[in-house]
This record gives C-alpha cells, structure tokens and sequence, in this order.
C-alpha cells in the first residue's frame, strides 16, 4: 500500500482508511449486493474505474507536484500587463487549523479548534512522517444534543502564513494572509430500511424499535482529506479561465493576484464508512489528514462531480453506492499489476461474450437436425432465465442489467422455434375465440435415440435435485428473512439456481456418453462460454463478493473439462455429419439420401441404390 501510495501521487490512502463508528449505532446502508448481482454487475463496475485507473497509471509526467509547469509560469517581477500570479509562491512556510462549527460561516467566536497542522510548505512533496508530504491525525469532536437531533456541524478548514493572523479583529490582519474553506461535514439522506422479517415466526433482526424508513436523518463520516493545490500558474485576465479552475480562481483585479486552491479531496470516501448521528452517539471520530494535491489530480476528481451534475441534468442515473464502494476498495485494495490485467481481460472477456452470442445464435439458426441435443435442457433453460429476470426486477438493479437478462430470456425463447414445431391451430380455438398454440418435437429429435437418452437424464437428475431444492427451501425458510411469500419464492429459486444450476449441465453430458460422440455440440460458442468462465475466476478474486459465488465460478470449469475429456475419448469420425450437414468425407454436404445411423453418422448408400431412388 505504502508504493501504490508514492506510485499515485496525489491521493492518500490514510484518508479512507476505515474509523470504527460507535457500537451502538444502527447501521445505515443497505446490505452488500447478493452474488448474483454482482454476477450481473462486475462489468459496469469494473467499466467505471477502468478509465481512471490508466490514466492514473500511464501518465507519469503528472504524477509529481513539480511537473505542473504549463508554460505560463514565470519568476517575480517578471509578469506581463493583464497576468495575474498565485498570492503564496512555491515554499511559502504555513499553519493548518481544523475548526468545528454550528454555523456556515467561520468566526473563532462560534468555533472549536479541532487541530493544528503546523509547519507547512507550500509545494512540498517529501515532507511528513512518511516523506510523501501527508499527515495524518485522529480527533474526536463531542456530539452535542443539537447534533443528535438532525443538527448541522460544519467544518472550517484555515491556512494562514507564518507570521499571519487568524482573527479578522486583530490590527496586523491581512486577507492575503488567510484562506478559508468551509463544509457542511454532516450529511443528510433517507434511511434505508430493510423491512424483511421470518415468515414463520414474523421476528426481524434489522428492525429496530422508532426506525422508519425513508426517514431523513444526519450522518457523519469519519475522515476527511484536505489539500492544497500545487499550482504556480500564471493566469490572463483577458481570456476566460477554463473549467475546473474557473470555481475556484478569483483573481484581485488591483494586486493581480489570486489565492491559492484550498480542496476538500471526498472523491475517495466509502458511503459504508458513514454512520447517523442519535442519542447513542456521543463523540464523533474524525480522522484528519493533510496531502498536497496536483493539477492534473485535481482536474480528474473535479471531472467526476462535473459528471454527476451532468448526469443529473441529462436525467441519467447514476450508479448506486454499493457501486462506487466496490470501485472504490478494488482499486485502493488490489494490486495495481492484477487490477491492470483485470482491466485488459476484461475488454477480451466482452470481445469473447460478442463472438458466443454470434456463434450461439448461427449455430441454432442453420441447425437441421436435433440429434444429440438436450431439448429439455433448452426448456429449462427458459425457465432459469424467467427466475432470473422476475430476480432482478424485484431488486433494486441497474437498467442496464435489467435490460441484459430480458434480452437473454428472448434469445431462449427463440430457441423454442429452433428445436421444436411451434404453429398456431386456428381450427381448435380456446374458449373459441383465441386461437391455440400448437408445440410438438421435432423429427430428428422424436425419432432418434436422443429423446429417450434426454427423458433418462432428467429422470436420474430428479432423484438428486428434489432432495436439493426441498432442503434448501426449508433452510431458506426457517433461517432467512424475506419481504414476503413472493420474495422468498424468487429468492429460494434463484439461490437455489445459483448453487446447483450447473447441474443443470449434466444431461447433456449424458446425451454424449450414451451416443459415444461430441460432433452435435456447437464447440464455437462453448469454447468462447468456457473462456469467458476462466475470466469470471479472475474476476471472482478481484471483485468482493461472497465465497459461495467464488466457488460457484469454478464448478462449470469442471463441466467444461469433462466436454474436453469426452471429446478426447470419442475421436473424431470423418463420417459423422455435424451439426451443419457436413461431414469430414464430404465436406460440401453429405447427400440428403444419405443414411443417418443412431449414433450420428452419414453412410452412403451404394451407388446403384442412389439410382434406383432416382429412376423413383
């Protein structure tokens, strides 16, 4: 931590190091997102701080406070008419001073001195305890009865000159002197409730007695970074100065000068820190660090608010806090080389995702015969895909994830129309009046050795599964809490999917043993599916999430290695008609008077029978 520190200049880590909040404090933040969100979701998030992270990586001439030169930096004396320069040249000596304060304004009559940084220097980079030029220090502020009850608590942040005066009220005081920030350190959101209780016994161990939810109440966060810009630029007075500096440069139009950029860097806080402010709060801890910041830092997190006041506009939602917690921690958290790599993979683990979509779909749409194929596994598939999308949509989730999961249930139910005859009786109509949907089995399938190798499969996975989903359903209801009999539904479903889905895999494992041939499977789109596997394991160990998903990733790896063990143990028959018609030995098309066996494989008739079918 302490070289992905000094490799980043600009951001401390101390700032997000997590305080303990107060025991009795009722938590305030949903819980962490189910694994299978987090299924759904590892793309966006990992999209998000994808970005900043390379830019943070590969641009290194940004990475020091010195090397913010942008050509318009000249000596004393030596300005142009109409150029204004920064009040506090480089090595100015200075005082940090935290104060706390009821009111908005900053007066030391209505101010606490929370603490003191001394001996500072403007521009330092290798100063500090740890030579980075950061300090850090640990407060407690006393939680008033005010602050308990929704009051307000703003913090003041002073940097005076040595030799300066703080107090307004005193003879030698200068304004050039002094920089002052102010912030409201108090937050104010709606409190999330999670009214989930045991359908048995109506008991709930997240209900707390006067809790309402969506009620408005006070939080408090316990570290705060504060940081003044490394910036010796010289500004023009005849051209607009450009965003993000044209908030915070105000330039005296007399002395030609403006005063250094004082800056609350909050981009790193982790909304899990923050805690609400009540009667069981007594002292609020305060974790106060000190770390001077760069140009090109400071552009980048002053270009994430800007995106949020952008998104706000434009209507756009923004991702939740959970969300921007998690991109928060993997970068703070894992190693800069893995999140790198990460980063890289994941680009090919969408370019693999587009290829066995594109495969998938021209696989079942030039397929002619169904021989060798789980039908049932298909339709079960429809059925895994519904509890999925009625999942996510009784949980708060992202748009984007929502409209990924029902573009997948299309997909599945286009695949009835592939593998069975779907038409429509006009002649024999419901209530006469709607007409009645006719589903049968195709020929290649009904007439084959597949259908009752399927009709087996099925058959032996009942007696393992049964006992599975009775038991987990019993578990589910005696030790979970749900918002109700429909939530716990979707949610026994979908966990009970997500732990032994993969089994789901067998039948076809089952088809092939028995045909003793793997030809009929479309291998394209499998090996893009069990390279996109391989990636989620890498992801399962980057991202937080919980260790039942992380082994879950692996369990269709094991799957995918017996494909790859059958298709070693049943070689390849030049013979065999694959999945589009062809053959090895007839490579253009094997004849369509051609004889198909039960195990799949084309056998010519002889040519004097080709002829006697023709003079027919």
């Amino acid at each position: 931590k302490q070289w992905y520190q000094r490799r980043v200049r600009g951001i401390n880590l101390s700032s997000v190091m997590p305080v303990a909040a107060p025991e009795p404090a009722p938590p305030v933040a949903a819980p962490a997102a189910e694994g299978g969100e987090q299924q759904n979701s590892w793309k966006n998030i990992l999209w998000r701080f994808a970005t900043m992270y390379i830019m943070m990586s590969v641009i290194p001439s940004f990475l020091r406070g010195g090397n913010n030169s942008s050509g318009n930096n000249v000596g004393p004396g030596k300005l142009a008419p109409g150029q204004a320069s920064n009040m506090w040249p480089a090595g100015t000596q200075f005082e940090l001073f935290v104060y706390s304060s009821p009111n908005e304004d900053f007066s030391l009559s209505n101010s606490s001195l929370v603490h003191v940084f001394p001996s500072l220097t403007m521009g330092e980079w290798y100063d500090g305890p740890e030579k980075n030029g950061a300090r850090t220090h640990q407060s407690i502020i006393p939680a008033t009865t005010e602050l308990q009850n929704n009051g307000s608590l703003f913090l003041h942040i002073v940097a005076v000159r040595n030799d300066g005066k703080i107090n307004s009220l005193h003879p030698d005081y200068n304004d050039k002197d002094v920089v002052v920030l102010s912030k409201q350190w108090t937050r104010f959101k709606k409190r999330k409730v999670q009214a989930k209780t045991n359908l048995l016994t109506g008991e709930s161990s997240t209900s707390q007695e006067g809790v309402i939810d969506g009620e408005v109440i006070s939080y408090w966060h316990p570290n705060i970074t504060i940081s003044f810009l490394d910036d010796q630029r010289v500004w023009s007075t005849s051209q607009a100065i450009p965003p993000p500096f044209d908030k915070w440069v105000i330039i005296d139009p007399i002395e030609m000068q403006y005063k250094p950029i004082l800056y609350i860097n909050d981009y790193w806080e982790l909304a899990s820190d923050m805690f609400p402010v009540n009667s069981t709060v007594d002292a609020l801890p305060l974790s106060i660090t000190y770390s001077p910041i760069s140009i090109f830092y400071f552009q980048i997190y002053e270009a994430q608010k800007m995106q949020k006041d952008w998104n706000k506009m434009l209507g756009v939602g923004e991702a939740s806090e959970e969300e921007n917690d998690i991109v928060k921690r993997t970068m703070m958290e894992t190693n800069p080389v893995i999140l790198g790599l990460t980063i890289v993979v994941s680009l090919i683990h969408t370019v693999f995702e587009f290829l066995a979509f594109k495969n998938d779909i021209q696989f079942w749409k030039s397929r002619q015969s169904l021989e060798g194929l789980s039908v049932r596994s298909i339709l079960f598939n429809i059925f895994t895909q519904l509890i999925v999308v009625l999942y996510v949509l009784d949980n708060d989730t992202n748009t984007m994830v929502v409209i990924s999961v029902c573009v997948g249930l299309c997909i599945e139910f286009w695949k009835i129309t592939k593998v069975m005859d779907v038409s429509v009786d006009f002649a024999n109509p419901w209530l006469g009046i709607i007409p009645r949907l006719s589903v049968q089995d195709k020929s290649s399938y009904a007439e084959s050795p597949t259908k009752e190798y399927d009709r087996l499969a099925f058959k032996y996975l009942s007696w393992v599964l049964t006992p599975l989903l009775v038991g987990y359903a019993v578990y589910s209801l005696l030790y979970e809490e749900h918002r109700g009999w429909y939530s716990w539904t979707l949610n026994m479903c979908y966990g009970y999917l997500l732990m032994f889905g993969f089994i789901m895999m067998t039948p076809q494992l089952f088809i092939n043993y028995k045909m003793k041939s793997v030809a009929h499977l479309p291998w394209r789109m499998l090996t893009y599916k069990a390279l996109n596997t391989f990636i989620d394991d890498l992801f399962a160990f980057v991202i937080k999430m919980p260790t039942l998903y992380r082994l879950g990733c692996f369990r269709d790896d094991i799957i995918f290695f017996i494909y790859l063990y059958q298709r070693y143990v049943y070689r390849e028959d030049p013979n065999r008609v694959n999945e589009f018609g062809t053959s090895g030995a007839h490579p253009d098309g094997v004849p369509v008077d051609a004889e198909v066996d039960g195990e799949g494989t084309g056998k010519l008739p002889e040519p004097k029978a080709v002829e006697d079918k023709k003079n027919e």
